[in-house]
């Protein structure tokens, strides 16, 4: 088996819409519908969270952050200039042994992480 789709629910799709556009697009997902992308293998969906529902937090239970694998510096640099271009904050890549990974937040604070494997 392999993973099918991803649901984000979101505190305001007027803000993140812009974010997931520019962070989606970047690595290779085309945008399907108003808020869905789809990059050939897996879908990720932006829906509205419930009014009053409690924010994300980072060590709470449920999910801690995505994690995408860059096929090379390129695509890397890539992301990170797309991010940048469109106007979003750039983290300062880190370096973890032979990995170089960029963790984003989104509006929301979830974290996205960019890696690549060397």
């Amino acid at each position: 088996m392999q993973l099918d789709h991803l649901v984000i629910l979101v505190r305001s799709l007027e803000r993140s819409l812009p974010w997931y556009g520019a962070m989606l697009g970047a690595m290779g997902f085309d945008k399907t519908r108003d808020h869905v992308w789809w990059n050939g293998t897996v879908a990720i969906d932006l829906k509205q969270a419930d009014h009053g529902t409690p924010d994300y937090q980072r060590r709470a239970p449920g999910l801690n952050h995505l994690g995408f694998t860059a096929p090379d510096r390129a695509a890397f640099d890539g992301v990170r200039a797309a991010m940048s271009d469109a106007g979003f904050d750039v983290p300062q890549a880190q370096q973890f042994g032979k990995e170089l990974a960029t963790f984003f937040k989104d509006p929301e604070g979830m974290r996205i992480e960019v890696t690549l494997y060397s």
